[in-house]
């Protein structure tokens, strides 16, 4: 179908493609019968776009010479084919029976015609000559097979009567044939003879058929029409012999719509791979997963301050246990680029076995730690994987609440409140337990994998066994941190197993059916938890060798409960607290060790996870599990404060493997801070759910930005709340001596602080040193401790040759108020010793 502007001629392509229009009814036709003598007239239509023209046979030829039957049409606007159509077939009806023309029943049809057409159609109608022509308004309508076209600027409307040569030889009376002259314009010499003109819009009126023709000789006359156009073009022939042969075949040809095809719209270029790929980026950079992942890094950076104002220089909140992880992480990258059989048996706490799984690792960083060298490569590396830990954090346990159904503000607020809960804050110098961003993010891939939703339930549609893989390994990654946080983790995802499989059975005896799971999703955490499983016991089996060659190192329930934080720990903040620190500074003091017993998780946090006990999108069934996950966490937490801990952590401590060697039960506070945050991004979501559909109600709109940015208080409460206080120290320098030294060596005086920093130094080409300082001190390390005390003499000279130690570096700066505050410069040539200086130290060879 071909549309445009009346009159005009400008045709574009309609949205119809090639299906030919049909009038609302088949036009009339006159028959009788070729034995009674009647004539057989065949009523065609033409129809444009906007406005459809028509022409009877009967009209075409009237005044034609031997004409003996006659059909009434009129010309009119797609609006009046009804009326157009009727009146034509009454004019055919009324000639066939007289077997004259019907002149009366013509003009009182083209008049009827005329009026619904209006004036300005009526110089279109030419009506009692044998060269009728008409025009139609845009398109081109065929009228009459087989004779001339009187084709027009915009259009051609093909008029006349036809006799059938088949029903002729049968004994049918034909009726005189006139042919119309062809008018014809420069757009007709056009070729336009192209295979593709079965898709122009043409309406076609077949002369001499049935009204129900069937599809198939409609298809066929489709088909002839294009070859023969093909035919002709190949030939030379122009349209008007085409035309003139089609004629006398007795077969319509479909006059194409190509040429107008410069009228029509340009179709949009095909973009470009550079085009493409800069849109696919543009998509990458706006997407919820990039926003949140880039606010959660510069989040970090902001809330960790001044963490990343010196990071080659200093590290947050002391400098002994920071020295010791960034020392771990840049032996986990060196030895497994250069000797990975080696990795268990570091070069410090010479020369004992298994000395790296002497306390959490850090493995998972080794990747980090693959990047620089030197202790100052390892400042930076310890600070940026700080600020990154704090931003996983954030966007895991965003990610979580935004699977389980929560809002993007809900979800906002929750991954704040769990990364920066004030209690943390006493945490920063242990990075393992910091780094537990794995936990919330594993969890929320393994219930997006699982099709399941807090919210929204289990819907099997949304199974997708991909994220199932990805959350077994970031669950992997995750414990390959550390025991400290991760051995909780991996019983609280064994226990989630048994509950969920315990579930789809009950279902089953209950209701006689299984709820869809999969094959695939079964391969998936078969083969996920396997690796997870895995993992976790490689991990593990070096700590029972530990445990093995060391068996004090084993924690006995006085030291639990040496670390078992009071009730009141739970509402107060550490030192490191910008807005409670000082307020609860005699809280504190009431703390037998206040750094792993204030637990504050924020006020803002409970008062939002109370709130979110009234006021939720959850079910009130979640409400109330969470609540109670909320109590038995703090339970736990309390160690052995809860009823002496026989029922809580003491039955773990004596029975789960491996919990004995955790000594700190109040770190379970992290599973209590997530379910909070879980009730808190409920409520939050209920809140802004709410705020949106009363913006929605207000006429006018105006407040519905004010409101909305209201939701945004919580986030702004909770963020205050995490502000920092944390001292930034200076990590001190490697001495000189130590960089030239050969191992394996001893570094003087040592300390379970001071040889942190010696283990930090050692970064420098990985010497083996006997310094050291973990979670426990071996017996070894010890004896050297107690016998360099009065070093040099020939018994601690002796006793170092025995280990195998070559060189001792004493510290001036460290002698004051020491044994070797007066025997530092004593001569040992005696000893069979040389000594000399180096910098600020003393440098000893054995």
């Amino acid at each position: 179908m071909t549309t445009g502007q009346h009159g005009t001629g400008n045709v574009r392509p309609s949205v119809g493609g090639d299906a030919p229009l049909r009038p609302t009814n088949p036009p009339g036709t006159a028959k009788a019968n070729a034995q009674s003598g009647t004539a057989e007239t065949s009523t065609s239509a033409a129809k444009a776009s906007t406005g459809s023209v028509k022409a009877s046979a009967a009209e075409a030829t009237t005044g034609a010479t031997g004409t003996d039957g006659s059909a009434g049409g009129n010309t009119s606007t797609s609006t009046d084919d009804t009326a157009n159509i009727s009146a034509a077939s009454n004019g055919a009806t009324n000639g066939a029976a007289g077997g004259s023309t019907d002149k009366d029943a013509a003009e009182k049809a083209t008049s009827t015609g005329s009026r619904k057409a209006g004036w300005w159609k009526a110089w279109r109608r030419k009506a009692g000559t044998a060269d009728a022509a008409g025009k139609a308004d845009v398109g081109t309508a065929k009228a009459g097979s087989g004779t001339d076209a009187g084709k027009a600027a915009a259009g051609t409307v093909v008029a006349g009567s036809v006799t059938d040569a088949d029903k002729a030889k049968t004994g049918t009376t034909k009726t005189g044939t006139t042919k119309t002259d062809t008018t014809k314009t420069d757009t007709t010499k056009t070729d336009t003879a192209n295979a593709d003109t079965a898709n122009a819009d043409t309406t076609k009126v077949e002369s001499g058929t049935d009204a129900g023709d069937s599809a198939a000789t409609r298809t066929k006359t489709k088909t002839d029409a294009t070859e023969k156009s093909a035919d002709a073009k190949a030939a030379g022939e122009t349209v008007a012999d085409v035309a003139e042969k089609d004629a006398a075949d007795g077969k319509t040809k479909p006059v194409e719509a190509e040429r107008w095809n410069a009228f029509a719209s340009a179709p949009e270029p095909a973009p470009s791979r550079l085009t493409r790929a800069g849109r696919a980026v543009g998509r990458f950079l706006v997407h919820e997963w990039t926003l949140a992942s880039l606010a959660a890094v510069a989040l970090a950076v902001l809330m960790t301050w001044p963490t990343m104002r010196y990071p080659r220089y200093t590290l947050p909140q002391d400098y002994w246990d920071p020295s010791l992880q960034a020392w771990q992480m840049a032996w986990s990258g060196h030895i497994l680029l250069t000797e990975p059989a080696r990795l268990w048996q570091s070069n410090t706490f010479f020369p004992e076995l298994w000395s790296f799984a002497f306390s959490d690792t850090l493995l998972g960083y080794a990747p980090a730690g693959m990047l620089g060298s030197g202790p100052e490569d390892a400042v930076l590396r310890y600070n940026i994987m700080f600020v990154l830990a704090h931003a996983l954090a954030t966007l895991g346990a965003y990610a979580l609440a935004r699977q389980l159904g929560a809002g993007r503000i809900g979800s906002a607020v929750a991954g704040v409140a769990y990364t920066y809960a004030p209690w943390l804050l006493a945490q920063a110098g242990h990075l393992h337990v910091l780094s537990n961003g794995g936990i919330p993010l594993a969890l929320a891939m393994l219930a997006r994998g699982h099709g399941w939703s807090l919210r929204y339930g289990y819907r099997p549609e949304r199974r997708h066994d991909g994220w199932v893989y990805a959350g077994w390994l970031v669950a992997a990654w995750q414990i390959s941190l550390g025991f400290g946080i991760g051995l909780p983790f991996a019983y609280i995802l064994a226990g989630g197993v048994v509950v969920t499989a315990v579930l789809f059975v009950v279902r089953r005896l209950r209701t006689g059916r299984a709820l869809p799971f999969g094959r695939r999703l079964f391969v998936a955490d078969l083969v996920g938890g396997a690796f997870f499983a895995g993992v976790g016991l490689l991990m593990a089996y070096p700590y029972f060798k530990v445990t093995e060659l060391h068996p004090y190192a084993e924690r006995s329930i006085d030291d639990i409960r040496m670390y078992s934080p009071p009730v009141s720990g739970f509402v107060t903040a550490p030192a490191e607290s910008r807005i409670w620190g000082g307020l609860h500074e005699g809280a504190r003091g009431a703390l037998p060790w206040h750094p792993e017993m204030t637990l504050l998780p924020g006020f803002v946090l409970y008062a939002l996870a109370a709130g979110g006990l009234l006021f939720s999108v959850w079910r009130l069934r979640h409400r109330l599990l969470l609540l109670a996950g909320v109590l038995v966490t703090m339970a736990f937490a309390m160690g052995t404060r809860f009823f002496g801990g026989s029922f809580t952590y003491g039955l773990l401590f004596e029975h789960a493997p491996g919990w004995n060697a955790l000594r700190t039960p109040g770190r379970l506070m992290l599973w209590t801070t997530l379910l909070l945050a879980l009730l808190a991004a409920g409520a939050v979501t209920a809140l802004t759910d709410r705020v949106r559909e009363l913006a929605a109600q207000r006429i006018p709109s105006w407040p519905g930005p004010w409101l909305r940015l209201a939701t945004l208080l919580p986030l702004l409460l909770v963020i205050a709340e995490g502000l920092n206080a944390t001292p930034h120290q200076v990590v001190p320098t490697q001495p000189t001596a130590m960089r030239a030294a050969e191992g394996p060596l001893l570094v003087l005086p040592s300390s379970q602080n001071q040889d942190q920093h010696v283990m930090l130094w050692s970064t420098r080409g990985f010497p083996d040193v006997v310094n050291g300082g973990s979670g426990f001190t071996p017996r070894q390390l010890d004896d050297v401790r107690r016998v360099s005390q009065s070093f040099p003499d020939q018994t601690s000279v002796d006793y170092l040759r025995t280990l195998g130690v070559r060189t001792v570096v004493l510290l001036r700066s460290q002698v004051v108020g020491t044994p070797w505050e007066i025997t530092i410069d004593a001569p040992v040539e005696s000893l069979g010793i040389s000594r000399q200086d180096v910098g600020d130290a003393v440098v000893y060879r054995l």
